[in-house]
């Protein structure tokens, strides 16, 4: 069966630097686009990056352009996420999701088929 499997968080003082990774199995991971959401407390899950199944195409949210930058090794079936300035803001429980679907201007969740448990990471102030 499919599984996605988020790694890399933790705590980190603001301006500091993390990088998330995510591994997919079981599926033909160079088909998929993968995308990094993440949902804080009694906030709404957002999503922050996607990257085209090719990896010639990326897109961001606002909140994290600039400051994250999002990759994958098809390789390696992995995807990362390279977290920099980060903020107290980004506070949140980071999650991976496999998907057919590639949107230039924004992510939608229904678009994304697998999800992985997620990862916590904590900035403090």
């Amino acid at each position: 069966q499919v599984q996605v499997v988020e790694s890399g968080g933790g705590l980190v003082q603001a301006g500091g630097s993390l990088r998330l990774s995510c591994t997919a199995s079981g599926l033909t991971f160079d088909d998929y686009a993968m995308g990094w959401f993440r949902q804080a407390p009694g906030k709404e899950r957002e999503g922050i990056s996607c990257i085209k199944w090719s990896g010639d195409a990326t897109y961001y949210a606002d909140s994290v352009k600039g400051r994250f930058t999002i990759s994958r090794d098809n390789a390696k079936n992995t995807v990362y996420l390279q977290m920099n300035s980060l903020k107290p803001e980004d506070t949140a429980m980071y999650y991976c999701a496999a998907g057919h679907y590639y949107r230039a201007h924004t992510m939608i969740q229904r678009d994304f088929d697998y999800w992985g448990q997620g990862t916590q990471v904590t900035v403090s102030s």
